[in-house]
């Protein structure tokens, strides 16, 4: 079983594993919510990030111990540590966040100071307007043009990744501070309403196989060793790739030929949704 995708370690295992694991002890969990901006998920506690939720994403909690909880990720099955301090009560949302980023307002105010800052994905409960500004159930108020209803998609998933452009690298990066190459594919896939896994080498069994003679079109997915790129159109791809330090365009066949020089070797499967 995949470590990242298997909701145990040595001190419990959720209950849907009983007899398939041994632990200490099962348990069904408790479902939470991220309460932070964005909450690094990592390997071990203190550990290495391994990918990050962001504010209002749903996490089923397992365990909880040396100011971690031991999680389980609800848009992929991720599994990892996050800090106790950033979760809260689990909550119903009902809107996501669908610029790049936004801000949290203490009053319905664009010119009062703004009390936290949310990425594309995030998810709020909206129980009212005031004016131009959705107020959430914290009592925080958000510019309702930057919010989209929980089921309404996005049907350009590369207009989703565009956004991020200039966006920083960041390892296991899922956010508009920092994100990589299977964050930034993940994130423009969920906004379009498809299920995606979390890394690349789990996203290259999406949709189906281009044969080498068909032509790629916008919306495909390219995939190396490690490394999974958009197709923008028939010339250009978009990635988020440590050559250029942030998320932005490349001639496909230039990338090619550069990631193949670098020792990364060739293209390892075209992909379809």
């Amino acid at each position: 079983m995949d470590a990242r995708l298997t909701p145990a370690n040595a001190r419990i295992a959720h209950e849907s594993l009983r007899g398939k694991v041994d632990a200490p002890a099962f348990t069904e969990g408790r479902w939470r919510r991220v309460g932070t901006s964005v909450a690094d998920i990592l390997r071990s506690p203190f550990g290495a990030r391994n990918r990050q939720a962001l504010f209002g994403e749903r996490v089923l909690e397992l365990d909880a111990s040396d100011g971690h909880a031991f999680i389980q990720a609800e848009r992929d099955g991720y599994v990892g540590y996050v800090a106790l301090s950033s979760l809260t009560d689990d909550f119903a949302a009902t809107h996501r966040v669908n610029s790049l980023g936004t801000h949290l307002y203490p009053e319905p105010d664009f010119k009062c100071r703004e009390a936290d800052t949310l990425s594309l994905g995030a998810h709020v409960t909206v129980v009212g307007t005031s004016g131009r500004f959705a107020r959430t159930d914290s009592d925080a108020f958000i510019p309702m043009v930057h919010l989209t209803p929980i089921g309404e998609v996005c049907d350009d998933i590369v207009a989703i990744a565009e956004l991020f452009l200039g966006t920083p690298y960041l390892w296991g990066g899922n956010s508009r501070a920092g994100i990589d190459c299977s964050g930034l594919v993940q994130t423009a896939l969920l906004a379009g309403g498809h299920s995606c896994p979390a890394d690349s080498d789990m996203q290259v069994a999406l949709g189906h196989s281009i044969p080498e003679s068909s032509p790629l079109e916008r919306g495909d997915l390219l995939f190396w060793k490690g490394h999974v790129a958009m197709v923008v159109d028939k010339a250009r791809m978009i990635h988020a790739n440590v050559h250029h330090m942030a998320v932005a365009y490349e001639n496909i066949e230039d990338a090619i030929t550069r990631i193949a020089a670098q020792g990364d070797g060739p293209v390892t499967a075209r992909k379809r949704l």
